[in-house]
């Protein structure tokens, strides 16, 4: 059994890797040309927003741009994966953290705001793109494991993904190559803090107070998983999601004993909505899946990193295909695909970690992680600088 499953993954990763390929080499002499045109049309020189031809390649093959440590990639990576999968959301903005921040590309392409425009928007298209890649393959590996486990709610992960298709599409077609990298992190910066004061909202005794069924489910589902008694195993796959009943009109089911409902017709249009902004700022869109699946949709923290996963996945593909097909944006496949491994690393742990964190602690993660990069994001957009470390 253990054998089969480890040749399972073996092959998820291996697929997910040919695809990359796949696009990588689709169209490929197009895609470098316009980066080569870009690239002649800036002024050389050794200041800022020049070109040094003398200087070493590096990110995108650009001379004198920023050499991400390759190691450090795959680490940030595991990291990316992990908090994904454990909350169904943050994948993508902290992909954004290592890509704009950690590894520097964003002052990068920051540089060239006045240089040469048609470069800035370039990399800051990479940018998001190098984002959802990581947030994909984590999705996929969350949502396979999840269900696994009876914690995904497969009918309104396919509502939600439904809708997230057409915004995934249109987005892209939109905006490719029309934003400026600072409007993209102020924007993005912004959507976060307000979801992570929504979310916080829903932490305190009076939201909490509205969630009665999820809170139920929540509580049973940690007295199986969390105080575990002598030792004993949980047995998740008995008590996870079952479907009661499952209809264009109403959808039901069970968790741990307390039943649930909803009308599928509202998350299409909730994941639609959630997608078309979602793959404006490059990101998988689980900081909106979350309240949204907890909020409306009143589930507890436990079947919300599946669900969101799921939804988050077909989004991600779509969004990927929309700007790498028909928009032709680039990405750097050398950090990319090292960074792949470390979010398969990630992405296999949280699932199995999330079940001993409480459902309010769940959250309370996630508000941390929200204000935090809210904060420092919508700042750094619009004010030109962070007021919250690093600087």
């Amino acid at each position: 059994m253990k054998k089969n499953l480890k040749h399972k993954r073996a092959a998820f990763v291996l697929i997910v890797l040919l695809v990359a390929l796949s696009v990588c080499l689709l169209d490929g002499t197009s895609y470098a040309d316009k980066l080569a045109d870009a690239i002649a049309k800036t002024p050389q020189g050794t200041e800022k927003g020049m070109i040094n031809p003398d200087a070493e390649n590096g990110f995108l093959g650009i001379p004198g741009a920023p050499e991400v440590n390759l190691l450090w990639g795959f680490l940030w990576a595991i990291w990316v994966g992990w908090i994904f999968s454990t909350v169904g959301a943050f994948g993508g903005i902290m992909a954004g953290v290592g890509h704009i921040t950690i590894f520097g590309l964003g002052d990068y392409a920051k540089s060239f705001k006045q240089s040469n425009p048609v470069l800035n928007k370039m990399l800051t298209d990479s940018i998001r793109v190098s984002n959802q890649w990581l947030v994909s393959l984590s999705a996929l590996i969350s949502s396979i494991n999840y269900f696994k486990m009876g914690r995904l709610v497969l009918p309104l992960g396919i509502a939600l993904a439904v809708g997230s298709v057409t915004g995934s599409i249109l987005v892209p077609i939109i905006t490719a190559g029309k934003i400026k990298l600072s409007s993209y992190i102020g924007y993005f910066g912004l959507c976060v803090f307000v979801i992570g004061g929504f979310l916080f909202y829903s932490t305190t005794e009076k939201g909490r107070s509205k969630k009665k069924g999820a809170r139920e489910a929540a509580k049973a589902f940690e007295k199986a998983n969390i105080k575990l008694q002598e030792g004993a195993e949980a047995d998740e796959s008995r008590h996870g999601v079952k479907i009661v009943q499952w209809s264009l009109s109403r959808v039901t089911f069970t968790f741990y004993g307390v039943e649930f409902s909803f009308n599928p017709f509202i998350p299409v249009i909730g994941g639609f909505f959630i997608a078309a902004l979602a793959s404006f700022l490059g990101i998988g869109g689980g900081f909106l899946f979350v309240p949204f699946l907890t909020s409306i949709a009143g589930l507890p923290m436990f079947l919300v990193a599946g669900t969101s996963a799921l939804t988050v996945f077909v989004g991600m593909f779509v969004s990927i295909f929309s700007y790498m097909v028909l928009k032709g944006v680039i990405v750097y496949w050398p950090l990319i695909g090292v960074e792949l491994f470390g979010i398969f690393v990630g992405s296999m742990i949280g699932p199995r970690t999330s079940k001993y964190i409480p459902d309010i602690w769940l959250k309370r993660l996630f508000v941390v992680l929200a204000i935090y990069v809210g904060i420092r994001y919508t700042s750094k957009g619009f004010l030109g600088h962070s007021i919250v470390p690093p600087f």
